[in-house]
């Protein structure tokens, strides 16, 4: 069995599935990322990139050979 992780993808693959975590996790937590956004006077993007980043790390990724 071969396990793969998000850096052991292309950098192609790495910017599509890193485009479909940010609307993920702005889909499920945008509306908290704002209020937090608001209260802290940080950047929403930069945010939205970091939670991004983690959420893709909880990902399988399935491959079809």
């Amino acid at each position: 069995m071969v396990y793969l992780n998000f850096t052991d993808l292309s950098e192609e693959a790495q910017n599509r599935l890193l485009e479909n975590s940010k609307k993920d996790v702005e889909r499920k937590f945008g509306d908290a990322i704002r209020k937090y956004v608001k209260g802290n006077y940080t950047c929403f993007e930069t945010i939205i990139e970091e939670e991004a980043l983690r959420n893709l790390y909880s990902y399988t990724y399935v491959f079809n050979i």
